[in-house]
Order: C-alpha cells, then sequence, then structure tokens
C-alpha cells in the first residue's frame, strides 16, 4: 500500500473521533457529546463534537475536519516554501479536555494528514500530530504513565522516535513570553514522510489509538479527589497561559483560522472559564510552587 489513499487516512479519523467520545462519555458517566456538522464555502466541512458540564469533563471537544482548496494557506508554506501554488486537502482529528477537577489534567491530541498537489508532479504529503498533557497539580506516576505510553506508542517505528517526538514536543509546546513549558509534554511531529505512506500511516494511527489509553486511567485516578477553591482558582490561573499559546503560537489554530475553517471549531480548544492575575506568584514550598519547580521544566520522566 504504497499508493497515497486520502480516503483511507479518512476513514480511520471518522472512526477515531468515534472511539475517543465513546471512551470519555464512559469515564465521564453523565455527559454527552453534542455534535455540530458544518460545511466550509472554500471545500470540505467537518464534525465538530462538544461535552459541556459532565461530571468530571468541563468542556471537552473532539473534532474532525476535512478541507481542501487550490492554494496552500501562508502558516502551510512558512516551513515549506515550495509549496506554494499548490492545491492542497488537510484532514485531522483534534481534541483537548478541561477537566472540572483541579487534579486531573488537561489533554491535548492532535492527528492530521496534508497532500498538497500539482499538475504533471507527484503529490507531496504528509502526517503530524501528537498528545501532550498539562497538569495543574503534579503527580509523577501520571508523568511517567503518560510519556512510557508515548514510547510505546513510537516503538515499532524506531528506538529513536520517541526521544525525537519528545524533544520536538518539549520545544513546540514552549510559551516563549512566559520563559516555560506548557505542560509534561508527550509527542510532537510534522511533516512526517520519512517511512512510506504505509508505514508513515501507522505511526500516525498507533499515536492517535495511544492517546485515549494514555490519558483515561490518568482521569480515572483523579476525578475524585476533593478540592477547594484554591485549587480551582489556581487552575484558572494556569488556563491562561494554555490561552495564550494556543492564541500566540499553536500552527493548527493560525493554520485553520488562515484557510478559512470554522471559527468556532477551531477555538473549541479554549477553556470556559480562566482568570490572569497580575504578576501573581506562587508561595514558596507550595503545591503550587512544586508545579513549576518539578514538572513545569525539560526532564527526561523514562
Amino acid at each position: 500500500m504504497n499508493d497515497v489513499s486520502p480516503q483511507a487516512v479518512k476513514d480511520y479519523l471518522l472512526d477515531l473521533q468515534d472511539r475517543i467520545c465513546a471512551e470519555l462519555e464512559s469515564e465521564d458517566g453523565q455527559g454527552r457529546f453534542e455534535e455540530d456538522a458544518w460545511d466550509r464555502a472554500e471545500g470540505g466541512g467537518g464534525r465538530s463534537r462538544v461535552l459541556t458540564e459532565g461530571a468530571v469533563i468541563e468542556k471537552g471537544g473532539v473534532n474532525f475536519s476535512h478541507v481542501f482548496g487550490e492554494r496552500m494557506p501562508p502558516s502551510a508554506t512558512a516551513h515549506r516554501p515550495e509549496l506554494a501554488g499548490r492545491s492542497f486537502q488537510a484532514m485531522g482529528v483534534s481534541l483537548v479536555i478541561h477537566p472540572h477537577n483541579p487534579y486531573v489534567p488537561t489533554s491535548h491530541a492532535n492527528v492530521r494528514f496534508f497532500v498538497a498537489e500539482k499538475e504533471g508532479e507527484a503529490p507531496v504529503w504528509w502526517f503530524g500530530g501528537g498528545f501532550d498533557l498539562t497538569p495543574f497539580y503534579g503527580f509523577e506516576e501520571d508523568a511517567v504513565a503518560w510519556h512510557r505510553a508515548a514510547r510505546d506508542a513510537c516503538a515499532p517505528f524506531g528506538d529513536d522516535l520517541y526521544a525525537e517526538f519528545k524533544r520536538w514536543c518539549d520545544d513546540y509546546f514552549y510559551i516563549k513570553h512566559r520563559d516555560e513549558p506548557r505542560g509534561v509534554g508527550g509527542l510532537f511531529f510534522d511533516d512526517f514522510n520519512r517511512l512510506d505512506f504505509e508505514h508513515s500511516f501507522a505511526l500516525m494511527r498507533s499515536i492517535g489509538d495511544g492517546f485515549i489509553g494514555a490519558y483515561r486511567p490518568i482521569m480515572a485516578r483523579r476525578k475524585a479527589l476533593p478540592y477547594g477553591q484554591r485549587e480551582r482558582d489556581f487552575q484558572l490561573y494556569r488556563r491562561g497561559r494554555y490561552v495564550e499559546f494556543n492564541l500566540v503560537y499553536d500552527r493548527g489554530t493560525l493554520f485553520g483560522l488562515q484557510s478559512g475553517g470554522r471559527t468556532e471549531s477551531i477555538l473549541m480548544s479554549l477553556p470556559p472559564l480562566v482568570r490572569w492575575d497580575y504578576d501573581w506568584r506562587p508561595e514558596p514550598g507550595s503545591p503550587e510552587a512544586e508545579l513549576h519547580e518539578k514538572f513545569l521544566i525539560h526532564r527526561e520522566w523514562l
């Protein structure tokens, strides 16, 4: 299967969205995803699924999109100027989960496929994606389990891929103007086509399938822990960092907006409640300080 098959990728992504939504609903125990199917005037569409005010999930979105057009948007050609002027297809599943309980980390995952075409030339294609974890109160057990799942997803495709994709994730999800990581990382990869189509697609599937097996046990362990207003306030403060990254640096957000994507779906990743406190600093020795000292650092977890 060395021929490029966008339809095979699309079929997988639609099934992945279904499976992740079912798993999250089961762990939440109360909330249900509402689907909003949409069309894009320039070509394509998608289905956005959002769960709000569940028992565990305050707001979660699991989106599928498949868009196409005659010209690649600037965010996609910034690193690949030779693709300017090509037609394109872009498809993917992207999700963000914002739990109620500050002890349950926020999580993000994305898997995607691009193909750019020009008459008389071979198509140029690549895969991208990954998953990352953003705790508010850190648990070493969770971070180690998360990275073990990330390593296992990459292992069949090369001994060096986990280390490479972990470094890429650490570098990518870094809030430069705050000089701090967004969370404890995980995997990030983009423009991936070094293997043939069949094996590159298999890698993307392994990472996509690995997300829920990594995240659901963490959600289950932490969702019933008691918390108060102090923990909730800190969660809302740290969510501000999440918003800053997504609006300033995230390539998926920029691509969606520049390609005329559906704004509601693109900004689905933002939390429902957030706060910014001027020059706030955690009390030394506090659990809030521990997050910065032990978890929001570049670290080898395995």
